[in-house]
């Protein structure tokens, strides 16, 4: 069944309010725009938050970690069932992310967001999708192979991750004696 103009028009100042909430680092004001029950996927990380409290919490580790966040859109493709954002989202990185701690650098993505509604027309999904391996790269995590740095990493990481694995069956064994 089609969405009736009126109720897509309320879906697009819904995503455009969440988005400037997420800009202007107000916590309360992103989580207005979500629903009852709720869920964030984060596609490059195989991560998904459920409910309020795990959204929350997602943003509140975002937010900390990367303090100046931007988003600007380039894009909005709106269905039925989805409103779809293309945007380039940018930050500091100056706090704990994802087990990573503050490296002090700037990450710049581009970045296609879906969001989907509950039955009363709030954020019911968001679903994001980005290249995890370009926002690594410019925290100094990680090498494109295609460089002299990645070139040197890429010989090198398969011998350390070989005897890594051969010291975790090492002390596997003796744990099991």
């Amino acid at each position: 069944m089609a969405a009736d103009p009126a109720s897509l028009e309320a879906r697009i100042k819904l995503v455009d309010e969440h988005v400037q909430a997420e800009v202007e680092r107000d916590l309360d004001k992103i989580m207005e725009t979500w629903g009852e029950a709720p869920d964030f996927d984060d596609v490059p990380w195989d991560e998904q938050f459920t409910g309020r409290d795990g959204i929350r919490h997602h943003y509140e580790e975002l937010l900390t970690a990367f303090p100046d966040l931007d988003i600007e859109v380039h894009d909005r493709h709106v269905t039925d069932r989805f409103v779809i954002l293309e945007v380039t989202v940018s930050g500091t990185h100056l706090g704990d992310w994802r087990g990573l701690p503050a490296m002090g650098r700037r990450m710049e993505s581009r970045v296609c967001a879906l969001y989907s509604f509950d039955e009363k027309g709030m954020l019911g999904l968001e679903r994001t999708y980005y290249d995890k391996a370009k926002i690594l790269e410019q925290l100094g995590i990680f090498a494109d192979p295609r460089t002299t740095t990645g070139k040197v990493m890429a010989a090198i990481t398969p011998p350390f991750a070989v005897v890594r694995k051969l010291g975790e069956r090492f002390f596997q064994r003796l744990k099991n004696r």
